[in-house]
C-alpha cells in the first residue's frame, strides 16, 4: 500500500478508508485501514476478510527521524517476527514480514537458469525503446557541472549493451 503517498502517514492524525481491488469491473476484494499517529502508540488497523473470514488486527508503527533531517520515516513493526520493514507481504491470511513466511520464495527464483539468460536477453533487446525515451526525455539532464551525470552513463552503457546484441542471439530468442 502507498501510506504515505496517499497522506495517511503524516503525525498527529487518524485517517480512514477502503482500498478496493477488482476485475473485469467487478469488485473482488477489499480492506478498510485506519491509521492512527496521534499518540505514543502509532499504528494501522487492518479489517478485511480472508476466505470469508473476517480479519482485523492492528500493526504497529514506528517512525525514526529522517537520515536528511527532513521529518521521519515511517515503518511497521511485523507483529509476527517483530522486525521493523516498509512492506508487508500477504501470503494467507494476514500482512506480515517477508522473513515471517517459510518456503516462499519471488516467482524469479523458480526459473530454470535458461529461462532466466532468456529474460535477461528479452529484456536487453525489448527495453532499448524506452532506454531512448529517457535519453530524450524533457527533464533528463545528461551533464552537471561539464561532467556527466550517474544517470546519463548507466544509461547510456545499457544502450551500448542492447545494441551489441547480435542477430544469432535475437533469432534463438524468437525461436525459444
Amino acid at each position: 500500500m502507498k501510506l504515505r503517498e496517499w497522506g495517511y502517514l503524516k503525525p498527529n492524525q487518524r485517517r480512514s478508508g477502503t482500498l478496493n481491488w477488482s476485475s473485469n469491473g467487478h469488485t473482488i476484494g477489499s480492506i478498510s485501514i485506519v491509521v492512527d499517529t496521534r499518540y505514543d502508540w502509532s499504528h494501522v488497523e487492518l479489517n478485511y476478510k480472508h476466505r470469508d473470514k473476517p480479519v482485523n488486527y492492528t500493526v504497529d508503527l514506528v517512525s525514526v527521524p529522517s537520515n536528511i533531517g527532513k521529518g521521519v520515516v515511517w515503518y511497521f513493526q511485523c507483529p509476527h517476527t517483530g522486525k521493523r520493514c516498509r512492506k508487508l507481504y500477504s501470503i494467507g491470511e494476514r500482512f506480515l514480514h517477508r522473513e515471517a513466511y517459510t518456503g516462499c520464495m519471488y516467482e524469479s527464483q523458480t526459473h530454470s537458469q535458461k529461462n532466466r539468460k532468456l529474460f535477461k536477453l528479452y529484456e536487453k533487446v525489448f527495453s532499448s525503446d524506452k532506454l531512448y525515451e529517457q535519453l530524450y526525455s524533457k527533464h533528463f539532464r545528461s551533464s552537471y557541472a561539464g561532467k556527466p551525470t550517474k544517470r546519463f552513463v548507466k544509461l547510456m552503457q545499457k544502450i551500448k549493451e542492447s545494441e551489441r546484441i547480435t542477430y544469432r542471439e535475437k533469432q534463438l530468442l524468437l525461436m525459444a
